[in-house]
């Protein structure tokens, strides 16, 4: 048995895939039935010429996700329902209904999107160091109990 000199497990070829053959047509398959009201199943998806839907391998669109969201310096959780938390929160500390001014929110909204991105790259380091590519719930207790952020 030979190994490959790259150390890669994957197989060097791709497999081939065969299109499934087709029924022959008779003359019952020719008849419709009186549930299906619309086109054929086969042309269903796509015209007749247009080319198939492109298909990423797993894991290439989560990359491409992951390439945007660090380039964009905008807010990922959106403002108003942070706002609308923020302010749920104050009222279950407070009595009178205090007022937030619009700055002091989006201070606070970038504080948190950044200790929650380093809690979850933490948690994500927790999770290659144990041999996996899934964050799991155990990761990101460990990230906080690491760094102090038990008791909250």
């Amino acid at each position: 048995m030979t190994r490959h000199r790259s150390g890669s497990r994957r197989k060097s070829h791709t497999p081939v895939h065969r299109p499934p053959v087709p029924a022959p047509r008779t003359p019952q398959s020719a008849v419709v039935s009186p549930r299906r009201s619309g086109p054929s199943s086969e042309q269903s998806g796509r015209a007749a010429g247009s080319p198939k839907k492109r298909r990423f391998r797993p894991g290439t669109r989560a990359l491409m996700e992951i390439r945007k969201y660090q380039k964009s310096t905008d807010f990922l959780i959106r403002k108003t329902s942070f706002a609308r938390l923020v302010r749920e929160v104050c009222q279950s500390f407070s009595i009178n209904a205090l007022r937030w001014q619009v700055y002091a929110l989006l201070a606070l909204q970038e504080a948190a999107e950044a200790f929650l991105v380093l809690l979850l790259s933490d948690a994500n380091l927790c999770a290659i160091h144990a041999k996996r590519v899934t964050v799991f719930p155990r990761d990101i207790q460990l990230a906080r109990r690491l760094r102090g952020v038990d008791r909250m």
